[in-house]
C-alpha cells in the first residue's frame, strides 16, 4: 500500500482467489487510503494464456517470507523485471537466485525500505526502469538451457574424476 501511495498511477495486479480474499484485500488497500478500484484480479488461466497476459505487467512485486518460485521464473520468461527483497530461509531466497542467473542481481534487496524505494524508482524512472528491462533477454543463464547442460555435465565429470582418484567427495567450482 506504501508503494501505491508513493505512485498515484500505479495498480497492484493480483491473481484472483475464492471469497473472501478480494474483499479483505479491497478492504485492507480503503484502510490504508488506497482506493479499491486500483486492486485488480485476473482470473485463473491455462499457462499460455498466463504467460501471454503476464508479459502486459511492468514490474513483478514478490512477496515475503514466501517468493514466487515457478511464478517469479514465468514472470521473468515473459520479459516482466522482478524485483525481490531476500528472505532468511530457502523459501524466501528462490527469487534471488533467479535475479541471479538472470544476470539481474540488483533488483535483489536486503531491506523494506529498500524494496519500496526501488519499486517507486523503477515506477517513477522511465531511463532506471529500461535500463533494467533491457537487460532482461531470454539468452541469459537463466534461460541457456545448453550452458546447464554443460555446467552439469562437467560437474558429473569433476565428481567421477574424484571418485576413480579414490579423493573424498568435495566442493570445487564449475
Amino acid at each position: 500500500m506504501r508503494i501505491l501511495h508513493r505512485v498515484p498511477d500505479s495498480v497492484l495486479w493480483l491473481l484472483a482467489a475464492v471469497a473472501p480474499f478480494g474483499e479483505n484485500i479491497a478492504k485492507h488497500a480503503r484502510a490504508h487510503g488506497v482506493a479499491a478500484e486500483r486492486i485488480l484480479f485476473a482470473p485463473d488461466r491455462p499457462p499460455d494464456q498466463h504467460l501471454a497476459r503476464l508479459s502486459l505487467a511492468d514490474l513483478f512485486l514478490d512477496g515475503q517470507p514466501y517468493n514466487a518460485h515457478t511464478t517469479g521464473s514465468d514472470a521473468l520468461w515473459a520479459g516482466v523485471p522482478l524485483l525481490t527483497r531476500r528472505g532468511t530461509a530457502f523459501a524466501g531466497r528462490v527469487c534471488a537466485s533467479l535475479l541471479g542467473a538472470a544476470g539481474l542481481p540488483e533488483l535483489v534487496t536486503e531491506s523494506q525500505e529498500q524494496y519500496e524505494d526501488l519499486a517507486v524508482r523503477l515506477a517513477t524512472e522511465p531511463d532506471a526502469f529500461a535500463a533494467v528491462k533491457a537487460k532482461l533477454t531470454r539468452d541469459c543463464p537463466l534461460f541457456n538451457t545448453d550452458l546447464f547442460r554443460r555446467n552439469i555435465e562437467a560437474a558429473y565429470s569433476r565428481m567421477w574424476e574424484i571418485w576413480r582418484a579414490g579423493e573424498s567427495p568435495r566442493a570445487f567450482d564449475i
